[in-house]
């Protein structure tokens, strides 16, 4: 991993917004899909592709490499814009984004599209795939990481809490979690529809590093992957806060942009708003 100087924290905050841009595009194309998670987590998929994975676009199935897997497969538009950005496939694919024959559906499908890991879809399961990876590197002495992105809404599923569970009892310290803590679901706000607080103490009784940063600080985020590659005992669970709807006035912390798109007039509105935070971003580090 290189040195996160200024010049790359501007790279990167710059890259995320475009990333942000690219996301209210390609679901204004498709007409259908999830606004809210994928603008939120902009920033966490910059730093993972463009900083912290050990990855390349040009061999994606190199055997050494780290692996992401998403298990909130909803949020996918963000996914698949920053492997765009990063060189997986050509940007313009973006436009088939939810298409009959497009290798970019709803939900991400392993062998359509390089640099997906996992088949995602069903919530909760994702944690079980990237423990099993984990288990895999282990066996095979192999020391790539596996980084896992759940959203805050999964924990409902009880067949999450059996993977927390077996990942703390077989200390698995390859594996990191990254929680999407943005308090809303598809019904309404987690806190409402299902409380999971106090969540940081939950993952402390089930024998895991816990971790919390702001998910748009770049810079936090990333001294938080790197604290977790400094523990020995136990796999880490990042809780990254974010805003739903990041950059977006009016789809910020509103649960109802969590699962459609924007029409016409919004996605105007969006990336005029965004492109005016790009402006600001280059002018502020000058």
């Amino acid at each position: 991993m290189s040195d996160l100087h200024e010049e790359k924290i501007k790279y990167l905050e710059g890259m995320a917004n475009r990333i942000r841009e690219r996301i209210i595009e390609t679901l204004l194309e498709a007409g259908s899909g999830h606004s809210a998670g994928p603008l939120g987590m902009a920033d966490i998929f910059t730093a993972l592709y463009f900083h912290i994975l050990n990855h390349n676009p040009k061999k994606p199935n190199w055997p050494d490499r780290d692996r992401l897997v998403l298990s909130c497969g909803h949020i996918c538009p963000v996914q698949y814009v920053t492997l765009a950005y990063a060189g997986y496939f050509p940007l313009e694919e973006l436009k088939t984004l939810r298409k009959l024959n497009s290798r970019l559906q709803g939900h991400p499908h392993r062998t359509a599209l390089p640099g997906v890991e996992t088949t995602s879809g069903p919530l909760g399961s994702g944690l079980s795939q990237a423990i099993g990876l984990a288990l895999a590197a282990r066996l095979d002495g192999k020391k790539y990481r596996i980084y896992c992105v759940a959203s805050d809404g999964e924990h409902d599923e009880g067949n999450f809490w059996e993977a927390v569970m077996f990942a703390g009892k077989y200390k698995l310290n390859n594996l990191t979690l990254i929680v999407d803590r943005n308090n809303i679901q598809i019904d309404g706000y987690t806190e409402q529809v299902m409380p999971l607080e106090p969540l940081r103490e939950k993952y402390e009784a089930f024998r895991w590093n816990v971790l919390g940063v702001d998910g748009h600080n770049i810079h936090d985020f990333v001294d938080a992957v790197n604290e977790a590659k400094a523990i020995y005992e136990k796999p880490t669970v990042i809780i990254a806060h974010t805003i739903p709807g990041k950059g977006v006035s009016f789809m910020e912390g509103e649960y109802t942009w969590h699962g459609k798109p924007p029409n016409k007039e919004e996605a105007k509105k969006a990336l005029h708003e965004l492109r005016t935070l790009g402006r600001h971003i280059e002018s502020e580090h000058e």
